[in-house]
């Protein structure tokens, strides 16, 4: 389901999140959603690593790297990962690497930007903690929608049919 018209479904309610960050589009689906799960981080990967290596049953990773583009959060091994275990997407508030090789991959992947330089494999950081960005709180649980034209999240999922 389209964002707009999940936008629309909810008017103006407050149950209705739409995130202002303006991520850019990497993956092969530019729209995807699924259950949040969430890490926080800063320059370092391995938490991303360890979770897109774990059954992902059509979820969504956010990944609150504080905005940080000084090193990739994700690269095409641990996106293929994502793939393999099932993950429907990934929204990366930091940068990703190997970008023209996630393009090709079934999985949605939003992040700020690009950085060929790897990050630190220390698996610092927090999981499943509530993340705030763009204006938006990430609960773990709740649910992520997004398309080209941004990221909703709603507390349930939305019925669409």
């Amino acid at each position: 389901m389209a964002t707009a018209d999940i936008a629309d479904l909810y008017g103006d309610q407050e149950q209705l999140a739409s995130c202002d960050t303006q991520f850019i589009n990497f993956g092969g689906n530019t729209s995807f959603c699924g259950e949040i799960v969430t890490i926080t981080c800063f320059q370092d990967n391995g938490l991303v690593k360890k979770t897109l290596n774990s059954p992902g049953q059509g979820k969504v990773l956010v990944v609150d790297g504080h905005g940080s583009v000084h090193t990739a959060l994700m690269g095409d091994m641990i996106a293929q990962a994502g793939v393999d275990n099932g993950w429907a997407g990934v929204v990366i508030n930091g940068a990703i690497r190997d970008s023209a090789e996630i393009a090709k991959m079934n999985i949605g992947c939003k992040a700020l930007g690009t950085n060929p330089r790897k990050s630190a494999k220390d698996g610092a950081g927090t999981m499943n903690a509530r993340v705030a960005i763009g204006g938006v709180e990430f609960h773990p649980g709740h649910f992520l929608y997004a398309d080209s034209d941004g990221i909703v999240v709603t507390p349930e999922p939305i019925d669409h049919h």
